[in-house]
Parts: structure tokens; sequence; C-alpha cells
């Protein structure tokens, strides 16, 4: 794989992460929000369905080129573990940093203004953390093969 070709690769990898983070922090916080649950549960919540999403897309072709769910479970597991990770601690330390962020409500600017910023910055950072996976053969390269499969 070309350098050009490894960054593209490693560029849809981490649009694939943060759709998945993104989904699973903004139901999270909506959730959590709605139930008037405080700041940590938030936290919680919204990093486990950032895991929830982020698993659940990487498994959709695998599983549609014919792969059994217990194998398809492990493939997703072992690419998009660090990729998530990584893009949920930079998420979730930029809205801790971010003064009022996490107090701020559903219907409030600051809200949605950080969660972009923040899963912003976490893609730029996250980006080189799929490339050097994919250039090693792990991370999303795992999955790579079954993206065009029937």
């Amino acid at each position: 794989m070309t350098p050009r070709e490894l960054t593209r690769a490693a560029i849809s990898a981490t649009l694939h992460c943060l759709t998945g983070c993104a989904l699973g922090e903004i139901l999270g916080m909506v959730l959590t929000t709605a139930l008037g649950w405080g700041n940590a549960a938030n936290i919680v919540v919204s990093i486990a369905l950032a895991f929830v999403f982020g698993y659940t897309l990487a498994m959709r072709p695998v599983l549609g080129a014919g792969v059994p769910l217990r194998r398809a479970l492990g493939i997703a597991l072992a690419s998009d573990t660090v990729s998530i990770t990584s893009m949920e601690l930079m998420d979730n330390l930029g809205l801790i940093a971010i003064p009022g962020a996490m107090n701020a409500g559903l219907a409030d600017w600051l809200f949605w203004a950080s969660l972009v910023g923040t899963l912003a910055i976490a893609f730029v950072i996250t980006v080189p953390v799929n490339r050097w996976l994919i250039a090693r053969g792990k991370g999303h390269a795992l999955v790579h093969q079954y993206h065009h499969a029937h």
C-alpha cells in the first residue's frame, strides 16, 4: 500500500469510527440528560454506547460476507477497539476540559459546539493511530477484506 493509500484507508477507518462514536455519544447524552442523570453516568453511558455502535458498524460487512456472529464479533473487537478507545478518550477529555460543556443542556449551543469540536479533534488524533495500525496489518485492515464481499 502506498503512503497515500494508507492515509486514505486510515481516514476511511476513522470516519467509520467517528460515526459509531458520534451515534453513541449523542444517544448517551440524550438518554442521560432526559433521565436527569449526572455527568459521571453521562460519560459511562455515552462511552458504552459508542463502543456498541462502533462494533456494530464494524460487524455489518463481516456478517454480510457470511462470517458467523461469534467470529464477526471477534474481528470487530480486534479491528476497532484501539480506534474507538482513542476517539472516546480524546472526545471525553475535551468535553471535560471545556468549561460548562458537561452541564450544557441538549438545547444549548455549547452542548452541540463542544461535541462537534471534541469529535473533530478526536478524529484528527485518531487518523494517525489508525494509519499506524493499518500499516501493520491490524485495526481496520482486519475488516477491509469484508467491505466489498457479496
